[in-house]
């Protein structure tokens, strides 16, 4: 399944940063958008590689 949403793990190690930096980030409304799915995080693959690429 190719078009599977990223988790908060997957997000991570895309970056590079740890779990709970993702988790700071959302709470200070900074990085990649991400979406409640019930009591789970997700994020769009696209749309993490679109937010990496605009950072400076």
């Amino acid at each position: 399944m190719k078009d599977r949403l990223w988790g908060v793990r997957d997000v991570a190690e895309f970056l590079g940063v740890p779990v709970a930096t993702l988790y700071q980030w959302r709470q200070r409304g900074y990085g990649p958008k991400s979406r409640r799915v019930g009591r789970y995080v997700r994020y769009e693959p696209a749309e993490v590689r679109a937010w990496f690429a605009a950072q400076e």
